[in-house]
């Protein structure tokens, strides 16, 4: 049977402020330099989610892209949008937002939506040039 990778692609705003309570205040401005703003900054992001498995013979989908859609918006697109990551999102309160850990936590959000392993990727650009992926490893 034939496994088909699914890819769904969603855009939010989002500011956010880099910054590790691990660090001295100069410790931060020299690593996270203008992302370190106290105020933040914003981004323009794109979430691509993939799933993959085999197509289904009675449907022809691996998975209704309305399902998709559903479960990116709730899980991810809902809780972001137009938000302060540091202020207003809870598990950014405790996790520094940089891309890598934007990613780590939509996959785990979306994992508990989209059962039965088929979530393959997850990738979010940051800019046209940034990009951070992450498959669940």
């Amino acid at each position: 049977m034939a496994v088909v990778y699914l890819t769904r692609r969603a855009n939010f705003s989002s500011a956010h402020r880099l910054h590790s309570p691990e660090l001295s205040a100069e410790e931060n401005r020299i690593i996270f330099g203008k992302c370190n703003n106290p105020n933040g900054h914003g981004h323009n992001y794109t979430l691509e989610v993939t799933v993959r498995g085999e197509i289904n013979p009675v449907t022809g989908m691996v998975l209704n892209l309305t399902e998709l859609k559903k479960a990116m918006e709730e899980a991810v697109i809902d809780e972001v949008d137009h938000k302060h990551l540091n202020l207003d999102v809870p598990i950014f309160r405790e996790i520094n937002p940089t891309a890598e850990n934007m990613v780590v936590v939509f996959w785990k959000l979306l994992e508990q939506r989209l059962k039965g392993g088929i979530l393959h990727e997850v990738k979010l650009w940051e800019t046209e040039n940034n990009v951070a992926v992450y498959r669940g490893e």
